[in-house]
């Protein structure tokens, strides 16, 4: 699988989790509809739902006038990846890497304003780490 493929199945698993409460085990089987497992996909999931207590306050942190509840399911969980990738998986992938591929996938499942915010917050993030 593709990391752009695990990208978007991972949003779509931490969706999951963020709306019903899933486990991360089966929102990812789920998610693959059958077919093999990925190592990339379990590992953001996991990782974003181990992480979850350090990733959320360095979003929270660079939002403005929001607060992590009020932001697009999508949104969040798209920047909760990012900032995972960019935190723990920086010495594996470029930052601008990561941030462009956040974007892309924020063009495909957020909003028209998603890309945007989505870019500037991780910006913002990127600096600071």
């Amino acid at each position: 699988m593709k990391r752009r493929t695990a990208r978007e199945k991972a949003l779509q698993a931490l969706f999951q989790i963020d709306v019903s409460n899933t486990d991360s085990k089966s929102a990812i089987e789920h998610v693959l509809e059958g077919e093999p497992g990925d190592d990339y996909l379990a590992s953001l999931v996991l990782g974003v739902v181990e992480q979850k207590n350090e990733i959320d306050p360095l979003i929270k942190e660079h939002l403005e006038k929001w607060t992590l509840d009020r932001l697009a399911t999508v949104d969040r969980n798209l920047l909760r990846i990012a900032v995972y990738e960019l935190k723990f998986s920086q010495n594996e992938i470029p930052a601008n890497v990561i941030l462009d591929e956040a974007i892309e996938i924020a063009k495909i499942y957020g909003d028209e304003q998603s890309s945007r915010f989505i870019n500037g917050v991780l910006s913002k993030i990127k600096e600071k780490l």
